[in-house]
């Protein structure tokens, strides 16, 4: 896969850490120009963008709010201003969180909507002229491996990563006249850094492959259902965790 992405241009949001950061080493790897979007991780997403650019890569960071809509409006401008268009969109950005139901406040639940949800479409939105004119958008949406088994205190996130299954296929059906692909990847058990203890769900699952996975394992994934190979497939949930899931 080489090369495969030579002169797109690709936008990771959530992407100064763990998955979304080794998403974006996978694009750049692949030919890609990337912009990486942080909401207040500045410095990581910096050192990334310039990690990137010292391999030989084209890479820009971008603070900003994917649930602010003005926030989102300057995201895409500034990458197309920079680097003339945009290829591949990823929603990456999230947020990850343990409550009690009995104990969920109203102001937490949306929190996570806006971020997970309200972000998703904010982006593709605003990104949509841009990926048609292109005539090889994508869009990846990064989802949940709770939202498909279920788990304990989670009911906030897994409502919001069960929406972007939704979004993912409505927006396949209602971009496929424009030749944007619109795909879900599902991350399963992720070795990823983490402020505070380790969620409750994970600490008893086992994958078939006896061993998390790493961000790369998902990163790859997200470039090939990305790239010229992943044409024919939209609409699509892929898991990716070791066998944990079969869905």
């Amino acid at each position: 896969m080489e090369a495969e992405l030579q002169g797109a241009v690709a936008l990771v949001t959530g992407a100064a850490r763990n998955i979304g950061r080794d998403i974006v080493r996978a694009f750049a790897n692949a030919g890609a120009a990337v912009v990486i979007n942080a909401k207040s991780s500045g410095a990581a997403a910096a050192e990334l963008a310039a990690e990137i650019e010292s391999n030989g890569g084209r890479a820009m960071a971008i603070l900003a709010d994917v649930s602010d809509p003005a926030d989102v409006e300057r995201l895409i401008a500034e990458t197309v201003a920079r680097f003339g268009g945009l290829d591949i969109l990823v929603n990456n950005a999230a947020l990850r969180d343990e409550s009690p139901f009995a104990e969920l406040t109203l102001a937490r639940w949306r929190a996570v909507m806006q971020v997970v949800l309200d972000g998703a479409f904010l982006c593709s939105q605003a990104a949509l002229p841009h990926l048609r004119a292109g005539g090889r958008g994508a869009i990846v949406n990064i989802g949940g491996l709770t939202a498909h088994t279920g788990a304990r205190n989670r009911a906030h996130v897994i409502t919001a990563k069960a929406g972007l299954v939704g979004l993912t296929r409505a927006l396949a059906h209602d971009l496929s006249n424009d030749g944007i692909t619109v795909n879900c990847v599902v991350p399963g058990l992720i070795a990823t850094q983490r402020e505070g203890a380790e969620p409750s769900h994970r600490a008893a699952r086992v994958t078939l492959v006896g061993r998390h996975g790493a961000p790369d394992d998902v990163a790859s994934a997200v470039r090939w259902i990305a790239g010229p190979g992943a044409r024919y497939i939209t609409g699509q949930t892929l898991h990716i965790n070791g066998g944990l899931y079969l869905g």
